[in-house]
């Protein structure tokens, strides 16, 4: 089709777009809609992480860089598809490029892998809720057998027990089943449940829940951010925090981390942010909601970043300060910037079994993913004066962060499939309680004693690289089939003004060849380096890497595969639909030229183009 993008909504109102699109009601709503889901989990548990392994500071910068250069200008343009032609993924690239239409089932594939383990980590946090309403809290100590602490719990600590043990009962390596958790059972149930009456009326019910479960999480973090502040060993935490190492950016590890947390942290390819928008009115200004949200989103991880490294700062200074007690004799008062210094120079030459009660070291311990969240700073919070007060804000805090973004990742598989099918738009709230009971009982499998080792997997591989590759895929078909002057062309006619070429020069080289080394870095390193997974020991009391079983590799490359199948096999389903429609019409032509020759011998070329586009409009009609 030569017709701009942004005249396509008739074409669509009449073929496989309801006759009534829903809108947001204000740019409030829509606002909340798209931080919600950008902000996640993510953003708390990981971020942080990264920024402290990958120099501080200085990765601050490389992020910053890469967000200007490849995130936001890609950000951008799913905003300005999903505005301009109004459907969900799967009818966005359908437009844009017919052949590559299964870049939109792939994106509705990774959500619902998403959405399956993303709920556990929903259901984990109302665990951890419902048990802070207690003191002191049940992680606060090591349980008893009679008179004697329980070893596992004494050889580790209490939140690391009362994790593993209490609320997984974890077995000691993924091929080890064990039986269902009951209480995690009942918590997942109450996930979907909560899930299923936000989506029940699509974005006019969920965007009620989340003026609460998008603002309620930045009050807790300044909540958090002005007591961390507070306390004792808050700047040594943040100063260990932002000290820059600038030989870090020689690390190509380093790079592909940075490139991978931009990615996320925006939900590039889930095809949510363009589904969100496609609930805008056309002259919405998208390319200021870009730099928006995304600015948003940095500014709240770089906010989460202060809360946990204040907290976790605290930790690790009660846990030197008790190991130098520990080690000096007559209980004496010692700095424990001394008694390092001393441990550096005479630490080799006194017997016994000293250590060096390092400061950073300590705040490594246990400071990404789930470690972060329900077991280190679990503990510092057990440090607190009023300790339940802060878990119970904190785990509701992490209810809501997650709540947002389940959201966002259902509206990435609802919207598309009601925009492209007529009978499921007509029965669209069957079709989100189905959906929740299909992801419950499928969900089942993470609440095995083995479950969490099934959650590592699918979150490192059923959505990391297929999404790589449904992006580049998506800047391909904009910036080179569909063409990026002519998407640009669309952009102005919809806003009534024109972006800068550079976005031209971004999406067709900058933003491309950034993908396809990060696609190659990931596919690289998964060969390279065997994959594992983070296991508990419950003899040594200890978490290991163990390697995953055969089947197991299986298991996670059938997730990769099944992902990506769409793509390919919407291009050869196209690709022989061409041809048989061209056959055909080469068939009706060469009968019709042949009559009209006998009858008209002067023009005939006329008359077979005007068949010809007869022979279009009711293949089209068709």
């Amino acid at each position: 089709s030569d017709a701009p993008v942004y005249i396509g909504e008739e074409n669509q109102q009449g073929s496989s777009e309801p006759a009534a699109r829903a809108g947001w009601n204000s740019k409030i709503e829509y606002f909340l809609a798209q931080v919600g889901f950008s902000v996640g989990l993510g953003n708390v548990w990981r971020f942080p992480y990264l920024c402290h392994q990958n120099g501080g500071g200085a990765f601050l910068f490389l992020y910053v860089l890469l967000m200007l250069v490849v995130g936001i200008p890609l950000f951008f343009l799913e905003l300005a598809a999903g505005q301009a032609i109004r459907q969900g993924s799967i009818g966005v690239w359908k437009y844009i490029s017919p052949k590559l239409a299964g870049i939109g089932y792939s994106s509705c594939v990774v959500c619902f892998f998403v959405a399956l383990y993303y709920n556990v980590i929903l259901a984990w946090s109302l665990f951890y809720l419902g048990n802070s309403f207690q003191y002191p809290l049940p992680w606060q100590q090591c349980p008893k057998e009679g008179n004697v602490t329980v070893k596992e719990c004494e050889k580790s600590s209490a939140t690391s027990y009362f994790w593993y043990r209490n609320a997984l009962d974890i077995t000691d390596s993924i091929d080890e089943t064990g039986s269902f958790n009951p209480y995690i059972v009942c918590c997942l149930l109450a996930a979907w449940t909560i899930v299923c009456l936000g989506m029940f009326k699509g974005i006019k019910t969920s965007v009620k829940v989340m003026y609460f479960s998008s603002i309620f999480p930045y009050v807790v973090l300044f909540c958090f951010l002005v007591r961390g502040l507070m306390l004792d060993g808050a700047l040594e935490g943040i100063g260990y925090m932002f000290y820059p190492k600038l030989e870090i950016w020689a690390d190509v590890q380093v790079w592909r981390q940075a490139a991978t947390q931009v990615f996320f942290a925006l939900g590039l390819g889930f095809g949510s942010i363009i589904a969100y928008s496609s609930y805008n009115p056309k002259n919405n200004n998208c390319h200021r909601d870009a730099f928006t949200v995304s600015s948003i989103n940095f500014l709240t991880s770089v906010l989460a970043t202060l809360v946990v490294f204040a907290v976790l700062g605290f930790r690790a200074k009660q846990k030197v300060t008790d190991c130098v007690v520990r080690y000096v004799l007559n209980g004496g008062a010692v700095e424990v910037k001394d008694y390092t210094a001393w441990f550096k120079q005479y630490g080799n030459m006194v017997p016994g079994n000293l250590t060096e009660c390092d400061l950073e070291k300590e705040m490594q311990k246990g400071v990404e993913g789930t470690g972060l969240a329900f077991i280190a700073f679990t503990e510092a919070m057990s440090l607190l004066p009023g300790s339940p007060f802060w878990s119970a804000l904190f785990f509701l805090m992490l209810l809501n962060l997650g709540l947002s973004t389940m959201f966002g990742t259902m509206e990435g598989i609802l919207a598309p499939l009601t925009d492209r099918f007529k009978t499921l738009a007509n029965n669209k709230t069957k079709l989100t309680i189905f959906s929740c009971i299909i992801g419950f009982l499928l969900g089942l499998l993470f609440t095995q004693r083995c479950g969490n080792y099934f959650v590592t997997m699918f979150d490192d591989y059923s959505a990391t690289l297929p999404l790589i590759i449904v992006v580049v895929f998506e800047t391909f078909s904009v910036s080179w089939l569909y063409g990026a002057d002519r998407f640009l062309d669309d952009i102005e006619e919809m806003l009534g003004w024109r972006p800068s070429v550079i976005y031209k020069y971004l999406w067709k080289y900058i933003c491309l060849l950034a993908m396809l080394g990060l696609l190659g870095a990931t596919v690289i390193r998964m060969f390279i380096k065997h994959p594992t997974y983070m296991a508990w020991n419950h003899e040594t009391a200890s978490e290991e890497y163990l390697e995953y079983p055969g089947w197991a590799l299986a298991v996670l490359t059938l997730l990769i595969i099944f992902a990506m199948m769409p793509v390919p096999v919407g291009l050869i389903y196209a690709v022989l639909q061409d041809r048989t429609k061209q056959t055909s019409r080469d068939t009706e032509i060469g009968q019709y030229s042949i009559v009209n020759t006998e009858d008209k011998c002067e023009t005939p070329m006329t008359d077979m183009s005007e068949l010809d586009q007869m022979g279009e409009t009711a293949a089209s009609n068709s």
